[in-house]
């Protein structure tokens, strides 16, 4: 008895032992733990896959990562896809005359709309500018590139075949095109109707999958009444505190019946309360209006004729800005200088000048599938940060967008910041004074200069100041804008 009491001791026993060591590894793997650096009991696991993002297939994506991811993964938009400074752009062409940009000569049988004329005067009136090709970094073309609508007035036919004969084009390289419309009925897609092979692309309604980043820049969409130098100021005399107007939020403008562009506005109306949210629509607007006019066009053309946009615009806090055919509207521009802070509809949009402007303290970016969350959403911004959209929306209007020569500059500007980052390589003999910190900037224009409106560029490791036209280095705040007591 007492024999078979010891054989399940030591069966149980012996059994125990070799769950141990199955499960702990035993004294070997303990040591090779120790020996490899490892914390016993820590190997953590190894995962071959990246995690899954939680939205469906079927969700679309409109977050600015997302779209990059799919333009970087889809280069047959056109052939320039991948551009960026450091492989499309030849800085060998910049060494020894600094930042120079040259006009090709207009001919005069080409057709020039009076925008693409302000343009190049903007440009030909600046300190960028030289008449002598062979001192040019950058090119911009005599032809008419702005608007690629093939049903518009304004459109150039056979540009392909000029472009490609420009006597410098060598597919694009060191070449800036400028566009403010771009495809036509019914898709209004972002196609130029020519290659614009290694060309940088200043474009309105551009969007973040088309966008190429340090390499294109975004304009606003302005329209040829834009004037070409000066301007008028922004619209904002004094802050009311507290900070509300008539209206919380409006906008006025065109409803597409059908077609891209057509949902968020054929929505408006279920927004719309006659009251503080005064969101009109009209459908009379294009020649055959009537033959698409549905049930609720009569009643919209009528509350539509009831209001006067610019009363409207000059007594809301808030102005709506939807897409339209395409991403940009011209009630951006007119919300900023209105002072009334825009609550932009327009997914996918990459928006003006957006690598050196934080959006998000100038305006209010909404998304198009959550509309009628809209009203709540501006109600509970809080009048502090009203006061501040306000400010900054008067800020920016008067910096880079009263006028087609400072839209024009603020590009060129933008572009400068690529260039000196990638190579170091340009002086500073074009601004007043060179100093090696921002501290001493400031301190220096309070000290020498009353009141002069200075801006800082930042340039191979040093701080430039100028009291012309804007120096761009992701300036965030009217503050550092205004430097004087």
């Amino acid at each position: 008895m007492q024999a078979k009491k010891r054989f399940f001791i030591l069966l149980f026993v012996g059994a125990c032992i070799l769950l141990l060591l199955l499960i702990g590894g035993g004294p070997a793997h303990r040591s090779r733990t120790h020996r490899s650096g490892r914390h016993p009991g820590r190997s953590w696991q190894r995962f071959s896959d990246p995690l899954q993002p939680f939205a469906s297939p079927e969700q679309p994506e409109t977050d600015n990562h997302d779209m990059r991811r799919r333009r970087d993964a889809d280069p047959g938009r056109y052939k320039g896809k991948e551009c960026r400074m450091e492989s499309c752009f030849d800085f060998s062409r910049c060494e020894s005359n600094g930042f120079k940009v040259y006009l090709y000569p207009r001919q005069k049988a080409d057709k020039i709309s009076e925008s693409y004329q302000n343009i190049l005067a903007a440009i030909e009136g600046s300190r960028f500018y030289t008449p002598d090709p062979t001192k040019a970094c950058l090119f911009v073309l005599g032809l008419d590139t702005l608007d690629r609508d093939q049903l518009s007035p304004q459109y150039v036919p056979s540009l392909k075949a000029k472009v490609q004969s420009q006597p410098f084009w060598d597919d694009g390289r060191n070449h800036l095109i400028f566009n403010l419309y771009s495809g036509t009925w019914p898709d209004y897609t972002e196609d130029l109707s020519f290659d614009v092979g290694q060309a940088m692309v200043a474009k309105a309604s551009i969007s973040t999958e088309s966008f190429r980043p340090n390499f294109d820049v975004s304009i606003p969409l302005f329209s040829k009444e834009h004037p070409r130098s000066g301007g008028e100021r922004g619209f904002l005399k004094y802050n009311s505190i507290p900070p509300f107007r008539k209206y919380t939020l409006v906008f006025k403008g065109k409803r597409y019946l059908t077609g891209i562009g057509s949902d968020t506005r054929n929505a408006l109306h279920h927004v719309h309360n006659a009251e503080d949210i005064v969101l009109l629509t009209t459908c009379r607007h294009g020649r055959d209006w009537q033959r698409h006019e549905d049930g609720r066009c009569a009643r919209d053309n009528a509350e539509y004729d009831r209001f006067d946009y610019r009363e409207m615009l000059h007594n809301s806090t808030f102005c709506l800005v939807p897409r339209g055919r395409r991403l940009g509207s011209f009630r951006f521009l007119e919300a900023l200088q209105a002072a009334c802070i825009p609550v932009v509809l327009s997914n996918g949009w990459e928006l003006p000048f957006s690598e050196v402007i934080d959006w998000s303290s100038g305006a209010i970016i909404g998304d198009e599938r959550l509309l009628l969350q809209i009203p709540s959403i501006v109600r509970s911004v809080h009048r502090d940060k009203i006061l501040s959209l306000r400010q900054q929306t008067q800020f920016l209007w008067e910096a880079y967008f009263s006028s087609v020569e400072k839209i024009v500059l603020t590009t060129l500007e933008v572009g400068r910041p690529s260039l000196c980052e990638t190579t170091g390589r340009f002086s500073t003999q074009t601004v007043d004074t060179t100093y090696n910190t921002q501290v001493q900037v400031k301190s220096q224009v309070i000290e020498g200069k009353s009141k002069v409106k200075s801006q800082v560029f930042v340039c191979a490791t040093r701080i430039r100041v100028s009291d012309s036209s804007p120096h761009l280095c992701n300036i965030a705040s009217p503050q550092e804008w205004w430097l004087g007591s």
